[in-house]
């Protein structure tokens, strides 16, 4: 008897995992300086969109992203990038090596690239793709993962460039003051000038529905260090109001007695 054909087994099941699949580029070993750090860490950390819960969005910096099925070893590092509606790692043994498409089933919502002089070509899509190579950066974006927004930060000019994706082809959004507000999210992205890691300059960073920048948790420590601060003044200056009361009513005591009448008790003269 004929065994019958077994039905072909998914892609996610057949093709490698992140821990088959290289998570360096020999060619482009660690970060290009430390604003590649800093910045996609300030992204990171302001990023609490209100639509959706800190359990179900993953941020990823400098991190390789497989995309094509096909060519399972392909890939590019954005310098930052947001996917909505999958589960970030709880756990130490979960963290993630790279994105793999074909495994987590969900593109990239945002891309962030952050210009330098090696890669602004190809970052704004002014590099065309060579015969059997791999698509551009700007072409996978694009044209294979669909991303529906992805945006560019120059450091040099401070200039913050937003494309999104209409129909098959990014267009670029005209910004008001350098910034845009995502109604997906509830948060918005804008140009902020500001000290972070100590570090004076202008980031790009999250902000609130009340044009409020989303505090860092150094900022946050700090704000509760200040209300502490106020808290124990405050209780301090009534201590200090409610001796000098004391001290007026055992006056006033005091002189009662020098008449010949004898107070109740001193705290009858307090108020």
């Amino acid at each position: 008897m004929v065994n019958p054909t077994p039905y072909p087994r998914p892609a996610s099941e057949t093709l490698p995992t992140m821990y088959d699949l290289p998570s360096e580029d020999p060619e482009e070993p660690g970060l290009p300086d430390e604003f590649h750090a800093f910045q996609p860490q300030l992204l990171r950390e302001t990023c609490q969109p209100p639509a959706y819960p800190a359990s179900e969005i993953f941020t990823g910096t400098d991190l390789n992203l497989y995309y094509d099925v096909r060519h399972p070893r392909w890939h590019k590092r954005p310098d930052w990038f947001l996917v909505l509606g999958v589960p970030r790692a709880l756990q130490q043994t979960d963290l993630r090596w790279s994105y793999v498409i074909w495994q987590e089933g969900v593109s990239p919502f945002l891309v962030i690239e952050l210009l330098s002089p090696g890669t602004e070509a190809e970052d704004l899509g002014q590099t065309l793709r060579e015969v059997n190579q791999p698509p551009t950066k700007w072409q996978v974006y694009e044209q294979i993962l669909r991303i529906p927004y992805y945006g560019i930060f120059d450091r040099y000019t401070h200039t913050f460039r937003l494309f999104r994706l209409f129909g098959p082809r990014y267009q670029e959004v005209e910004l008001s003051a350098q910034r845009f507000w995502f109604d997906e999210l509830g948060l918005g992205l804008g140009v902020w000038q500001g000290q972070y890691q100590d570090t004076d300059g202008i980031w790009l960073r999250w902000y609130q529905d009340n044009d409020d920048w989303v505090p860092t948790a150094e900022e946050i420590g700090i704000r509760e260090r200040q209300r502490a601060e106020q808290e124990s003044q405050r209780a301090k200056q009534e201590s200090q109001r409610a001796e000098r009361e004391h001290q007026r009513a055992e006056q006033l005591a005091a002189q009662l007695r020098a008449l010949g009448i004898e107070p109740e008790s001193p705290d009858d003269f307090t108020g």
